[in-house]
């Protein structure tokens, strides 16, 4: 089966590492993972900024690149997968010919966690024993509705805990231009959210967005802790046969 992989810009230009262990886990399921070379952003920053005619030329892009592949398309982000199965037919709804190739490319569009849960069937996936705790982004839950594929990969490690997260939904405050644009209410948004992975007890905290990872490590490096939070592919990929 064939999966096209998304490299998301933060992947792309911070983390090549994450990139690498999404695809060492997809193809641990015998996956035939192709990445295609022309892709560039979703166009989500713009979109989200009001740039409404750059983010569509970005759309056009994607939708160039993917349109010629097969099978479903993974990314490793609830943000960036959002803004293709919902935006990008808001970005095209005066063009109907656009329209269809891009509800054509949402339909093929799945967010990592998802893909190996829902469409893949797994509960295991790979991992190493450890403490757990979970942060669902707020892409991933509101806007794809996607619930309980992590906890159900995390759950499925050998010897593994999982600790409940406290206000697990409340948002960590990065929420992309937001944290620009209002950086005190973002940094105490962070704040709380530190204090109650601290609470929870668990040794790691797991997310499905590194945007989240980004913006929380980088608030836990202030204040002169260590970085716990882990994207969902680092974790999985640890222990492979």
């Amino acid at each position: 089966m064939k999966v096209q992989l998304f490299i998301t810009c933060l992947l792309d230009h911070l983390y090549p590492d994450i990139a690498e262990a999404v695809v060492a886990v997809l193809q641990r399921q015998g996956l035939d993972v192709q990445v295609p070379r022309n892709q560039t952003c979703c166009g989500q920053p713009a979109f989200n900024g009001g740039f409404l005619a750059d983010a569509r030329r970005m759309a056009e892009h994607f939708l160039d690149v993917f349109a010629d592949t097969e099978g479903p398309i993974v990314c490793a982000s609830g943000s960036c997968a959002a803004m293709v199965i919902h935006h990008y037919p808001e970005l095209f709804a005066d063009d109907p010919e656009q329209l269809l190739q891009a509800q054509a490319i949402a339909a093929r569009m799945r967010e990592f966690s998802q893909f190996l849960v829902e469409d893949m069937g797994l509960s295991y996936a790979g991992g190493r024993a450890g403490c757990y705790t979970y942060h669902p982004s707020c892409h991933l839950t509101r806007d794809l509705g996607v619930r309980d594929c992590a906890e159900t990969l995390l759950d499925a490690i050998a010897d593994s805990q999982r600790r409940v997260l406290p206000e697990a939904e409340q948002c960590c405050g990065f929420g992309g231009l937001f944290s620009i644009k209002m950086p005190a209410t973002s940094a105490s948004m962070m704040r709380r959210k530190l204090d109650n992975i601290a609470a929870s007890g668990a040794d790691t905290c797991v997310v499905c967005d590194v945007s989240c990872m980004t913006h929380m490590n980088g608030g836990l490096i202030q204040q002169g802790r260590e970085p716990v939070v882990r994207h969902i592919a680092e974790v999985l990929a640890e222990e492979l046969p």
